[in-house]
C-alpha cells in the first residue's frame, strides 16, 4: 500500500497549530515561508480537504484540520518512540535487566528511579527479584542481577552506599509488652519472635544466615516483612520492622517497644554491579538514576540536586 501523505507533512500542520501562523512554524522548522505554504497546500490536494483557514492575521485549522491531525499526532508520536527504540536497539540496550533488592532497602527508592529510567528508554523491560541475606551475597557472586541492592558489600565488588534503613521493635498495641515501661532482652526472649527466612538457597553445603538478636525461645519464621506485620499486629508475637514499612502501614495498631540497651539500629544499603565490565548500556543507565536518589548518613536525597 502507497500513502499519499507523510509524516514531514503532518509534523509541519502540527507545528503551524502550535506557533499560530505559517511564518513562525516556518521559523520553527527552519523552512522558508514558501516551502511551508507548498506543503500544506499540497496536502490538502492530496486528502481533498481544506486544513487552514485564515482568522484576522493569523492562520488557524479548520474544524476538519483539528480532527485530522488529533488522529494523526498518535501517529507522529509513534514514530517518534519508533526511532527512540531504533536508537536505543542500535545502542546495545538489553531487552531486560534484572534488578536484586534486599529486603531491607524502601521499595520507593527503586520504583522512583525506575519511572525516571523507564521515561526514557522504550526497550528494556524490567525484574525485580527480591533477596535477604545469603541470597543476597549469591545474586552477586553468581551473577545473577544486572544491578544488586544489597547490605554489606561483597569482597571483590566495587559497592556505592546507597540509603540507611532503620530497624525498630514493635508489637501489637494489645501485647503485653506494652504496659511495661522499659523492656529488657529477657523480656524478648520470653516473648515469641517473628524473623525473616533467609531466602538464600543451600549452596556448597552452607547453612542458611540469620541476622540480629534472635534469641527467642519461640520463633514464628516468615518470607517476608508483609507477613511478619500481619502477624505483629494480630498479637502474634514482637519483631523489628524497617522504619519505612511502620511508616507506611502502621495506622495506630502497632506500638514501638523501648528496648533497654537495643532500641533501634542503623543497617546501610549499597548498589553494585555483579556482572562488572559486562553491565550493559540500559543497566549502567538505570545505575545512575539510583545514584541520583541515593541517601547517606552524612547527606541528604539528592533528586534534582
Amino acid at each position: 500500500m502507497r500513502f499519499r501523505t507523510t509524516l514531514d507533512q503532518w509534523a509541519t500542520l502540527r507545528e503551524i497549530e502550535k506557533a499560530g501562523s505559517i511564518q513562525a512554524a516556518a521559523i520553527s522548522l527552519n523552512k522558508s515561508h514558501t516551502t511551508v505554504i507548498y506543503g500544506v497546500r499540497k496536502l490538502e490536494q492530496q486528502l481533498g480537504v481544506e486544513l487552514l483557514e485564515v482568522k484576522g492575521r493569523k492562520t488557524a485549522l479548520t474544524t476538519e484540520g483539528k480532527e485530522l491531525l488529533r488522529r494523526a499526532n498518535l501517529m507522529l508520536e509513534q514514530a517518534k518512540e519508533l526511532e527512540l527504540l531504533s536508537d536505543q536497539v542500535a545502542a546495545g540496550m538489553e531487552k531486560e535487566l534484572i534488578i536484586a533488592m534486599d529486603h531491607l532497602c524502601d521499595p520507593a527508592l527503586l520504583y522512583e528511579a525506575m519511572e525516571a529510567f523507564l521515561s526514557k528508554n522504550r526497550s528494556t523491560s524490567i525484574q525485580v527479584i527480591e533477596t535477604s541475606l545469603s541470597k543476597t551475597t549469591s545474586v552477586v557472586t553468581q551473577g545473577l542481577a544486572d544491578i544488586a541492592i544489597i547490605t554489606v558489600p561483597v569482597t571483590n565488588y566495587p559497592a556505592e552506599s546507597f540509603s540507611v534503613t532503620s530497624m525498630v521493635p514493635v508489637v501489637s498495641v494489645n501485647h503485653p509488652l506494652v504496659q511495661l515501661e522499659k523492656v529488657t532482652p529477657a523480656d524478648l526472649a520470653n516473648t515469641v519472635q517473628i524473623v525473616i527466612r533467609d531466602l538464600g538457597d543451600d549452596i556448597d553445603g552452607k547453612a542458611k544466615r540469620d541476622a540480629g538478636w534472635v534469641k527467642g525461645l519461640q520463633r514464628i519464621t516468615v518470607d517476608n516483612f508483609d507477613h511478619a506485620f500481619r502477624a505483629v499486629e494480630k498479637g502474634v508475637g514482637f519483631c523489628r520492622l524497617p522504619n519505612h514499612v511502620i511508616k507506611q502501614r502502621d495506622q495506630g495498631q502497632l506500638s514501638i517497644l523501648d528496648v533497654k540497651q537495643a532500641d533501634a539500629y542503623h543497617l546501610p544499603l549499597h548498589i553494585t554491579l555483579p556482572k562488572g565490565a559486562q553491565t550493559g548500556p540500559a543497566a549502567l543507565a538505570m545505575y545512575e538514576q539510583l545514584k541520583r536518589l541515593r541517601v547517606t548518613p552524612h547527606t541528604t536525597n539528592k533528586k534534582g540536586s
